[in-house]
């Protein structure tokens, strides 16, 4: 029961306008150079907030992802349909090894940090 008594003597001293008074007189004590500085660090830190917030609701650009298909014609060769693979595996080669080579950059870049941050100790 204290507890609850406690509680509300606790709010009984609490309003927007004592508040309000206080924080008035409290600035109202302060020197010019503080209170610009104090106008610099809010200032600075709302900006941060505003930027990581910005930052967080990035959307995408969204691009469809449309897959084609060719229209083939029903009375085909095995012949035809083996030449057709060996064009269709070129091209799968040549995109793969391009992936081959954007991962591999990726991993010395990865890899020089590493390096670098072993050398520091971590």
């Amino acid at each position: 029961m204290d507890y609850i008594h406690a509680q509300w003597q606790l709010r009984r001293f609490m309003s927007p306008t004592r508040a309000y008074r206080d924080l008035r007189a409290f600035l109202s004590r302060r020197q010019p150079h503080q209170m610009v500085f104090a106008t610099l660090a809010v200032a600075l830190t709302m900006f941060l907030i505003f930027e990581i917030a910005h930052d967080a609701h990035y959307q995408r650009e969204y691009k469809p992802d449309i897959i084609y298909f060719k229209q083939w014609r029903a009375d085909r060769t095995e012949a035809e349909l083996l030449a057709q693979r060996k064009i269709d595996q070129a091209a799968t080669d040549k995109r793969q090894a391009e992936v081959d080579r954007i991962n591999a950059a990726r991993r010395a870049s990865f890899k020089k940090i590493d390096d670098a941050m072993k050398r520091y100790g971590f």
